[in-house]
């Protein structure tokens, strides 16, 4: 079972539009030894809808190398059914510990097509699966609880916000898996999760994702600690010298939330190269920004720690 900060890198590229596998390693290696509860390698911020199978292959491959199994990694499998069989077949011949599916490609579908889809990709291997609840790929509480009951399902992402329907949902699967007493696990996917993690906790949801532990993990961790602590003058000072600015600056653009991760990764000292087009490499005035919002964030840190009664 996951627990901590979860962890979604970047995928490096060079400037030829490459895979850099030594960037790549030097990221998750920094990454791990600030210490996340597990790595989600090749999903979201790490481009997933970018990478072909071969690649999913090599940045899964690298991670599991690196990772050196001190905490789970798991790798990112979705698209088109297709392409999201053949990720989640490369993620485990790789060595991944499970896999994220993220939504089908484009297409409105129905609950039991939606069931069908997570099905069918469940089956290619024995990883355990967590699915993704967002875009055009939202549960309802009939079908969360039918994928739920899939073997190798073992967790539900959620990525819609929609706390009336997840705070059903959540209490709908875990009253159908308790005869069973199958483990399973909920944890919230909505960009810049830190902002939004309070309201998700009041539901039962207590996993994160976190895309800001992928530069400035010091930050993301102080977060997560505060809120397990209940320091609410720690959370609150970081919602709002960091996380909220951050989130305003993310809005600006469609494809921030990827883009501005790869740009602290650099601003951190680790060139993690351009993004892959449709998305656009954050402006140099965004990137500046950023780097004010994150200083601005380590002086709310530096205070809290230099007061005692603070932390």
């Amino acid at each position: 079972m996951l627990d901590g900060v979860l962890f979604f890198p970047v995928t490096p590229f060079t400037a030829a539009g490459e895979v850099d596998t030594e960037r790549l390693a030097q990221h998750i290696a920094t990454g791990v030894d600030a210490g996340p509860g597990g790595v989600f390698a090749a999903c979201g911020t790490g481009e997933f809808h970018a990478l072909d199978t071969d690649e999913v292959r090599t940045v899964v491959r690298t991670t599991v190398d690196v990772v050196g199994g001190r905490v789970p990694v798991y790798a990112g499998a979705g698209g088109s059914l297709a392409q999201a069989k053949s990720f989640a077949r490369a993620a485990a011949e790789a060595g991944a510990d499970g896999l994220l599916l993220l939504p089908p490609y484009l297409v409105e579908m129905p609950q039991a097509g939606l069931v069908a889809y997570t099905r069918a990709v469940a089956a290619v291997t024995d990883l355990p699966l967590i699915v993704y609840n967002r875009n055009n790929a939202r549960y309802t509480e009939a079908s969360a609880v039918e994928v739920a009951q899939i073997p190798n399902v073992v967790g539900f992402k959620d990525g819609t916000g929609d706390f009336d329907r997840v705070g059903r949902i959540v209490r709908a699967v875990y009253d159908a898996l308790a005869p069973s007493g199958k483990p399973f696990q909920f944890f919230n996917g909505l960009p810049t999760a830190e902002v939004s993690q309070q309201a998700f906790r009041a539901i039962g949801v207590t996993l994160y994702s976190s895309a800001t532990f992928a530069f400035a993990p010091d930050l993301a961790l102080a977060f997560y600690q505060a809120l397990e602590t209940g320091n609410e003058q720690l959370s609150e000072a970081l919602s709002r010298a960091f996380f909220h600015p951050l989130v305003r600056l993310r809005d600006k653009v469609p494809g921030y939330p990827v883009a501005l991760i790869k740009a602290g990764v650099a601003l951190e000292g680790l060139d993690a190269g351009p993004v892959r087009p449709p998305l656009i490499d954050a402006a140099p005035e965004d990137v500046e920004e950023l780097r004010t919002i994150i200083a601005a964030g380590r002086a709310v840190l530096a205070e809290a720690l230099a007061a005692p009664s603070v932390r």
